[in-house]
């Protein structure tokens, strides 16, 4: 096996999961370049996995919704993907439904891949049945077992070096002035996944009657989610957050994590910065599957979440009463700071 790629092109959480199963691939075949297909903003991140070694921009395909498919760019990324003559293609992006044919059409000697009953087989010796249950990282280690990869580990993979810390420190120094901060972040990718602004408000006072400096944190495209997060603080009486919103780059965002005392946040990729870091995180979790997505360690990472009828969510946003978010309360997770607070569970501990 010379030339191998895995696809999974998907957002930061979900390729955070699935770096066990590239450290288990690249483990069992180490003298082969393994390329990421992955989405465009990935690239940063792909570049510093020690598991991968090349990268290549998906375009998107139709019925694939991570992003809008750009038709005009899928001639010369077929033709790219068939020129490479793939040793083992990997599809570790899901079931298969609509990838398996996609893959199959790179032309590659072998495809490993998931599959949903009645769902097309590329190479049945190297298919997996899609796991209808179970914890993602363990998911996609059940198609690098059936490739004989021995696992190394669970953990996740988020390479920080001192220039993203350096980095940090010019955006905000304090960030390393002592006094301990948590971050806050109101956003998520979907409205049907974030907790009411006006909750993380609440939370955000208790925190700074504590003691603690709160830092917001979140995309350029969550800013208005910030500035009526500042609204909602500004006539209480601990003074302004320090608003990041925007302003942080994925690795800068990454040392901010590192330095934390904890994440409190919506169930989304920081929630995994977070886990690969050794941050602890109290997590309010609307909509997702929860044992599928929740970090490993519940020690260090409190997931609190209300079972709906209709979990996991399929919705853009939510067409009911949002019953999955509102029924958590700022309470219990003012509880669960506290909870961390006092059993130590930081960093640095």
């Amino acid at each position: 096996m010379r030339r191998i790629a895995v696809f999974r092109a998907l957002m930061l959480g979900d390729l955070l999961c699935a770096t066990p199963a590239l450290r288990a691939l690249k483990g069992a075949f180490p003298s082969a370049e393994i390329t990421l297909v992955g989405l465009p903003w990935a690239r940063e991140l792909a570049a510093r996995l020690p598991s991968v070694d090349a990268f290549e921009a998906f375009p998107g395909w139709p019925g694939l919704p991570e992003q809008a498919c750009e038709l005009a760019a899928l001639p010369d990324f077929l033709a790219r993907m068939q020129a490479r003559r793939w040793d083992l293609l990997v599809q570790m992006h899901g079931s298969g439904g609509i990838t398996n044919p996609l893959l199959a059409s790179f032309g590659a000697r072998h495809v490993a891949c998931f599959f949903d009953t009645g769902g097309f087989v590329p190479e049945p010796e190297l298919a997996v049945p899609w796991p209808r249950e179970g914890h993602e990282i363990e998911r996609l280690l059940q198609l690098t077992d059936r490739l004989g990869a021995p696992r190394l580990g669970t953990a996740l993979d988020f390479p920080l070096c001192d220039a993203d810390r350096t980095e940090l420190a010019a955006l905000w120094p304090g960030a390393y002035a002592g006094r301990p901060f948590v971050c806050l972040h109101p956003g998520a990718q979907l409205p049907s996944r974030r907790w009411p602004v006006e909750r993380f408000a609440e939370v955000a006072e208790a925190l700074r009657r504590r003691g603690f400096e709160v830092v917001l944190t979140g995309t350029a495209a969550e800013a208005a989610l910030g500035a009526r997060l500042e609204a909602a603080l500004a006539t209480r009486p601990h003074g302004p957050v320090v608003n990041l919103i925007g302003r942080t780059s994925l690795w800068t965002l990454g040392a901010l994590v590192e330095r934390a005392r904890f994440v409190v946040c919506n169930d989304t990729g920081i929630v995994h910065v977070a886990a690969a870091l050794g941050t602890p995180t109290v997590v309010v979790s609307a909509g997702s599957d929860v044992p599928r997505w929740a970090p490993l360690d519940a020690r260090r990472h409190r997931v609190l979440w209300q079972a709906t009828p209709c979990r996991p969510c399929q919705h853009h946003a939510c067409p009911y009463e949002h019953g999955c978010a509102t029924a958590i309360d700022p309470a219990a997770v003012i509880d669960e700071v506290r909870a961390l607070t006092m059993a130590g569970e930081r960093l640095h501990a």
